[in-house]
């Protein structure tokens, strides 16, 4: 019968008796473990913030754009042939059953004066539909209504940014601001959303109803025109049949022929927002597979330091068998020295995997997150590397004859 206790006590004597070599030895897989947890905890933070700017943009969105116009045999891009109206919004909620929320959007920039102070920022302006849309709560005050588009009202939202330039520490709601010298009452400020996706900072913008907008801030180039609308759908898998239905509705509004190119263009957020998503992911994965490399080349410096202890204790192993040492008490004094040095690597690992990934953040700004499941895998993965790379030096050690291990020099 194995002598368990009687075999770790003899390994860990002689690891504390080559405290340098053992050091040596574990530093491949220190240093392994460490880079795992620092690299998974950056991909996981690059992933994790981006699904929050994901999700800070709306859910199950498509947005239409005005289409391309042609001038001299020049392609002028997309957006410069005005063709989407707020009859388009209204017959598209209307006439689409896939679509939840529509709201059409006339946006440009603006400088806005209260007081002595003054900010140029993004006016947007849109209907009360549009904070649905975007999942975006009032922290404080109201939403325009759609009496106040219907009226063109000159009232205002304002992201948390523009208050902050504008009013500091003063409440804003009930004040009045001036776009492009036209006076406007705040009536609520937007809670934060933070930067979208692109990098834009989404608090840098003010809603004011689309009528307002219309006739008092941008003018339009012919009644009801908008720069674009964005659409909600009812569900993510509805969002592929909303986009069919826009696009057959939006051709027979605007009179396109069956082969004619469309004066308008649908895009998927979603889609482009997941597929965003997945590539963190996948650079996550590489993060960590590169890494794991440093894993792997500790468990062969484990091999190598425990044949050449093999050979060195070769007198040691021929005495313990012939005192009645079994050829698994050998292997197993063997592994257990490999997986020693293994989780005590592991251990230290993971202290420096944690603190590097900190460091990390707080140098470089980068989010991390170091999760549970990253310490676990890669802990249990320092285990493995000692049992697979400590075996074939085991079994080398337990085939020595005790004969001839005894009479080796």
């Amino acid at each position: 019968m194995i002598n368990i206790p009687s075999t770790l006590k003899i390994s860990i004597r002689a690891l504390r008796v080559n405290k340098m070599r053992s050091a040596l030895t574990m530093l491949g897989i220190i240093i392994g473990v460490g880079a795992v947890i620092a690299m998974l905890a950056v991909g996981t933070g690059a992933s994790e913030r981006i699904s929050q700017q994901i999700a800070s943009i709306g859910s199950n969105l498509i947005i239409i754009l005005p289409g391309s116009t042609t001038s001299g045999g020049m392609r002028m891009g997309m957006g410069s042939q005005p063709t989407l109206t707020r009859d388009d919004a209204d017959a598209i909620i209307k006439e689409c059953p896939a679509v939840q929320e529509v709201a059409p959007v006339l946006n440009g920039a603006a400088q806005i004066v209260y007081g002595n102070q003054n900010w140029s920022t993004g006016v947007y302006g849109t209907t009360p539909s549009m904070l649905n849309i975007r999942d975006w709560p009032i922290a404080y005050g109201r939403s325009f209504t759609e009496q106040d588009v219907r009226s063109a009202t000159k009232v205002c939202l304002l992201g948390q940014t523009v208050v902050e330039n504008l009013f500091g520490s003063i409440n804003p709601v009930g004040q009045v601001i001036r776009i492009k010298k036209v006076p406007f009452t705040v009536v609520g400020v937007l809670d934060r959303k933070g930067q979208s996706p692109h990098g834009q900072d989404q608090d840098d913008t003010i809603y004011i109803p689309v009528t307002t907008a219309q006739k008092k801030i941008f003018g339009t180039t012919f009644p009801g025109m908008v720069r674009s609308i964005m659409v909600k759908g009812k569900n993510i898998e509805d969002l592929d049949a909303a986009e069919r239905q826009i696009n057959e509705l939006l051709r027979q509004r605007h009179h396109i022929g069956p082969k004619k190119d469309n004066d308008f263009t649908t895009r998927n957020l979603t889609q482009i927002m997941q597929v965003a998503e997945q590539s963190t992911k996948v650079m996550t994965l590489l993060l960590g597979a590169i890494a794991s490399v440093s894993l792997l080349v500790g468990g062969i410096g484990i091999m190598n330091i425990m044949l050449v202890s093999v050979t060195e204790r070769t007198r040691e192993i021929g005495i313990r068998m012939a005192v009645g040492a079994k050829t698994w008490d050998i292997r197993l004094q063997f592994i257990i020295e490999a997986l020693t040095l293994s989780l005590i690597g592991g251990i230290i690992g993971i202290i420096i995997g944690v603190s590097g990934s900190k460091i990390i953040a707080a140098v470089a700004g980068w989010s991390t997150i170091v999760s549970a499941l990253s310490i676990f895998m890669a802990f249990g993965f320092s285990g493995l590397v000692g049992i697979f790379f400590g075996f074939y030096p085991a079994y080398k050690a337990s085939l020595l004859n005790p004969i001839d291990a005894l009479r080796y020099e």
